[in-house]
């Protein structure tokens, strides 16, 4: 046992093992089953919400979560009154693309169908390193 100069029981901390470094989803895309950062992967699809105060301040959350990823190279909508261009009303008429949101391979940034959630905006990234990711990412191929 030790004791500082006051003559209190002084505890030894030992050093933290430093934390594996964060390898970004674009180098290294979660497992199946996966938790990473609030969201879920199934090893094709990683899917998650951001929320925010204001639709704005959302968008710049997905947008600096996507720059940290790897995603940094990928065009999006510079402001949200641009990504808001993409948003297409809900209809009951047959429409040609099922999302509503803006879609750029490999990402998809989705407006949520529940108009209680208007300032969120839900994430999709797909992994680039599965097969024939551009015939999935745009439904074309269709695995079971």
């Amino acid at each position: 046992m030790t004791y500082d100069e006051f003559g209190f029981e002084e505890t030894v901390e030992l050093p933290e093992a430093p934390a594996e470094p964060r390898v970004p989803i674009r180098e290294q895309f979660p497992l199946p089953g996966a938790d990473y950062l609030g969201g879920t992967s199934d090893g094709w699809e990683y899917r998650t919400v951001f929320a925010g105060a204001k639709l704005a301040y959302t968008y710049e959350m997905v947008k600096q979560f996507l720059q940290e990823e790897g995603y940094g190279d990928v065009p999006l909508p510079e402001t949200v009154e641009e990504l808001r261009l993409f948003k297409r009303p809900r209809g009951r008429q047959l429409q040609l693309f099922g999302e509503r949101g803006y879609v750029h391979n490999p990402v998809k940034i989705l407006f949520p169908n529940d108009s209680r959630q208007r300032n969120a905006l839900i994430l999709c990234v797909y992994n680039e390193k599965e097969s024939q990711h551009l015939l999935r990412f745009h439904g074309v191929l269709r695995t079971a």
